[in-house]
């Protein structure tokens, strides 16, 4: 017989999960604000790291992942 319990979520995030989202949150903000302010090499600098490189760690690292050589 199947199992009838809701399926849990896949996303399970730990804390270098919301660590590295709210360096995306950080990054984005700041890159936004320097944008606006008239910068052209710091802001797209902050943006691409935000967009490109912390967010999507953020969501793909797996809670239980550890770095190269820990």
């Amino acid at each position: 017989m199947p199992d009838k319990r809701p399926s849990r979520s896949r996303l399970h995030f730990g804390p270098r999960n919301y660590a590295l989202l709210a360096a995306a949150l950080v990054s984005l903000g700041a890159g936004y604000w320097l944008l606006a302010r008239g910068s052209t090499t710091a802001a797209p600098i902050l943006l691409v790291l935000g967009y490109c490189v912390f967010f999507p760690v953020g969501l793909a690292l797996e809670p239980g992942d550890r770095g190269a050589g820990e």
